[in-house]
């Protein structure tokens, strides 16, 4: 049987953010490990939001520094690993600054890990000491799905979850 989402949510965008991101915190509430706490955000944020395509982490190797390897996500198979600078992930972890992509087409050096991926917002996961950790990644097959209100309250939820809040 295929996954069916939720219809019961807010419509509006900012209130639907709301009340998953209490969701998220009562769930994750004494759970203090970073694999459980992503898996969770990743799980919970693809069934809140219909237009969500892929949902996930890519996280800094320690080995390397200066490389993402996927991490826990929801979707389709996932680029494996990203250099910091390359594509909107990339640019994300190197510039520690949120990404929100209208058309991931247009963005130069885009990497296309599903070509049904049109529209993409990446926010920087930092712990409580301000270290990246991780990235955020969210795709949507559709055109500029993402804006302000979504960058606003993924970056709350990160800082909240992975302790730089």
């Amino acid at each position: 049987m295929a996954h069916v989402i939720r219809d019961d949510r807010p419509a509006d965008k900012a209130e639907r953010y709301a009340e998953v991101e209490g969701e998220i915190l009562a769930v994750l509430d004494g759970e203090p490990d970073l694999t459980a706490r992503m898996a969770t955000v990743a799980s919970m944020l693809n069934d809140a939001f219909p237009d969500y395509f892929w949902t996930g982490f890519y996280v800094v190797d320690p080995a390397k520094g200066d490389e993402l390897v996927v991490g826990p996500y929801q979707g389709t198979l996932g680029c494996l690993r990203i250099p910091f600078g390359r594509g909107v992930c990339g640019a994300a972890a190197a510039t520690r600054k949120t990404q929100v992509v209208e058309d991931v087409h247009a963005f130069p050096g885009h990497i296309a890990c599903d070509s049904r991926s049109n529209s993409e917002i990446v926010v920087p996961v930092t712990d409580a000491a301000g270290r990246l950790i991780a990235v955020l990644d969210v795709d949507s097959t559709k055109h500029a799905t993402f804006d302000a209100v979504d960058a606003e309250a993924l970056e709350r939820l990160t800082a909240k979850v992975f302790g730089a809040g």
